[in-house]
């Protein structure tokens, strides 16, 4: 039978004051003898709890408009006393200092503050918390004999406790870790805002500060083999992307599924002033579309590779309407990811039980870096921006594309910037045709994006996401009637591949930029 390790005596601070009713209530009952500090001992008061004011304990006032008041030998030596220890028993018993069982206290919220661009710096400097910080570690290393809660979700643990007749080992280390856990990230969300002040041209710091929490454990990773779960990170202002995101409808996500939903949320974003659509599979997209109504955009995606868009994830950059839902519903789709979905399109997708539908604001916050692992490190780069303006391209072959032209290069450029190297994209009439990703040599690419097209190929506009290394990509193109083509430029073949596109008679435009993804 576990032991429990009754709780006498407990220190209350907390600057979120939820579920302090219900915690009140339970520490009365139980009878424990509670000490408190400022508007924590109010509120406390308030629910009928009688408290001892901290002032009261360590026979000094807070000082310093508060930022002095529980750094106290009778505060910290009831918190760290091992009492498995008869020396640290004898001192207590000789300073007259009683040892606290349970500690609840939670953060002045910094991260908050600091997520306005605007906060008063004088703010956020007050909004970094000394005194919690402290009683929360010293409680959590002290965890074999004092429960340590930095949480309001924790709350109902600590009243079944109470009711119990205290915490078991396991309860307390399980709790002690979440508060370690917790004043790490706090610690590092202050360190980073504190390099970014100090120096805020600077984008990689010293030290690479990377937290995340725990949203989901999923079924299994890239495969049943493999175990894996999904962490939401917070960017500069608080939780975003699918770490902030609600999923309305459909069973639980899966790893693959959250991969793709993350490339076609970035596509989507980058097109959210027109209806756009996009159908990603393997994290590389198979259709994208605009439209006059986003029915007709999702319908102009789907166009592109109705085989491949078979159990594949869809990006809208409009909330999802009725019309749409029909369409979507038309094939086996594992996931919807849009900034709405209308009631009357939820009815009609309530049939698809397995359909994963994800409400997601599609904005990012400005100074986010993306990390990925490799083995014995971490690899962080800036957000590739994807779309750029045409208007800064350099014709380099050709007559100036018209705008209908102009406007699928555009979409075909933005596209390859989504796609995995290396990769050609193909678009005509403001809809993808043919996507080549992911080949070893550009011209399998071209080949691949051409067989997909078809017909469709003549007449088309390509995007090529770094140089051609060789004219035979663009001669490719040019066999199938593509008309213009967009590309970085800088190879040093540069002139031969420009002569096979003039040859060819085909628009070449270099963009000046690469986009690369691997």
């Amino acid at each position: 039978m576990t032991t429990r390790l009754p709780i006498r005596r407990a220190l209350v601070s907390v600057f979120d004051k939820r579920g302090l009713d219900r915690l009140a209530a339970a520490l009365a009952a139980a009878g424990v003898e509670v000490v408190s500090t400022g508007s924590t001992a109010a509120a406390l008061e308030g629910h009928g709890l009688a408290v001892t004011r901290v002032e009261e304990l360590t026979g000094f006032p807070e000082l310093l408009d508060g930022r002095v008041k529980t750094l106290h030998p009778r505060v910290h030596a009831g918190l760290l006393a091992d009492r498995s220890q008869p020396g640290h028993q004898a001192e207590l018993d000789e300073a007259g200092i009683a040892p606290f069982d349970l500690v609840v206290v939670n953060l002045y919220p910094f991260q908050e503050t600091v997520a306005d661009p605007g906060v008063d710096p004088a703010l956020a400097i007050e909004r970094i918390d000394i005194g919690g910080p402290a009683m929360v570690r010293a409680a959590a290393k002290n965890h074999a004999w004092v429960t340590v809660i930095c949480d309001p979700a924790d709350y109902p643990l600590a009243e079944t406790a109470l009711a119990a007749g205290g915490t078991t080992p396991s309860e307390r280390r399980a709790l002690a870790a979440k508060a370690f856990a917790r004043t790490a990230a706090y610690d590092t969300a202050v360190a980073t805002w504190m390099g970014q002040a100090a120096d805020p041209g600077s984008v990689f710091p010293e030290r690479l500060g990377v937290t995340g929490r725990l949203r989901q454990p999923l079924r299994y990773g890239e495969n049943p083999h493999q175990g894996a779960a999904f962490y939401a990170a917070d960017g500069p202002a608080g939780p975003w992307g699918l770490g902030a995101a609600r999923q309305v409808a459909g069973k639980e996500l899966s790893y693959n599924n959250l991969l793709d939903a993350d490339a076609a949320l970035a596509l989507a974003a980058e097109h959210g002033g027109r209806p756009f659509a996009t159908i990603v599979k393997h994290t590389n997209p198979c259709g994208a579309a605009f439209g006059a109504t986003l029915e007709e955009a999702y319908a102009g995606a789907l166009e592109g590779d109705p085989q491949s868009a078979f159990g594949g994830v869809v990006g809208l950059s409009r909330p999802l309407d009725a019309a749409t839902a029909k369409r979507i519903a038309g094939i086996f789709t594992e996931v919807v990811v849009a900034p709405g979905f209308d009631d009357e399109a939820l009815a009609v997708l309530a049939g698809k039980p397995s359909l994963r539908l994800v409400q997601v604001d599609p904005a990012r916050p400005a100074g986010w870096l993306g990390v990925r692992s490799v083995a014995g490190g971490l690899l962080a780069q800036e957000p590739d921006p994807g779309a750029d303006d045409p208007a800064g391209w350099d014709l380099q072959t050709g007559d100036p594309p018209g705008p209908e032209l102009l406007a699928d290069l555009a979409l075909a450029w933005s596209v390859a910037a989504h796609v995995k190297s290396n990769a050609i994209v193909l678009a005509r009439d403001g809809r993808i045709v043919g996507v080549g990703a992911g080949q070893q040599s550009r011209v399998d690419s071209v080949r691949i994006a051409v067989s997909k097209a078809g017909e469709r190929a003549r007449g088309a506009a390509a995007g090529s996401d770094a140089f051609f290394p060789f004219p035979d990509g663009v001669e490719a193109l040019a066999a199938a009637g593509v008309l213009a083509v967009a590309q970085p430029g800088g190879s040093v073949r540069d002139p031969e591949v420009t002569q096979a596109a003039a040859a060819a008679g085909m628009a070449m435009l270099h963009t000046g930029r690469r986009h690369f993804r691997h």
